[in-house]
């Protein structure tokens, strides 16, 4: 997917259960980076580490009741680097908690299920062809 390096990818809920599974996953299908986060906090804490992609949960409050939600983690992310691809997860199969999430600029919204992985998968597929067709096309335009 990314040349040279791993893909960095940040992974954020507050199922530490469902977040080691995740990870798990990633792992054994690509080489990516991977920093794991329980709280939107903690991962806004981290975004000098510079992530490429982030994955972030809707709902964040499993561990603290008064922790930020995935919107407000959402809208701290897009505030410090508007570029970074950021994909919710949410158990909430609702159309308005999707549109929700892309009017707050996120890349996409999987629900969670068992083909949520699966999903991911081709959504970050999809990301990176699209930077390297758009890096390919600046190229090409800067020779015209």
């Amino acid at each position: 997917m990314k040349s040279g390096s791993r893909i960095k990818l940040f992974l954020v809920d507050d199922d530490a259960v469902f977040l080691k599974l995740l990870k798990i996953e990633f792992l054994q299908h690509a080489d990516f980076e991977i920093e794991t986060y329980a709280t939107g906090e903690l991962c806004v804490a981290h975004l000098s580490h510079n992530p490429d992609i982030i994955i972030l949960d809707y709902y964040l409050d499993g561990i603290d009741k008064n922790a930020a939600n995935g919107i407000e983690t959402l809208d701290k992310i897009k505030s410090y680097r508007a570029d970074i691809p950021v994909i919710m997860l949410s158990q909430q199969d609702k159309i308005d908690v999707a549109v929700t999430c892309m009017h707050h600029q996120a890349y996409d919204y999987v629900v969670k299920s068992e083909t949520a992985f699966l999903r991911l998968q081709k959504i970050i597929t999809g990301i990176f062809s699209y930077q390297k067709m758009e890096k390919e096309l600046n190229w090409y335009m800067e020779r015209m």
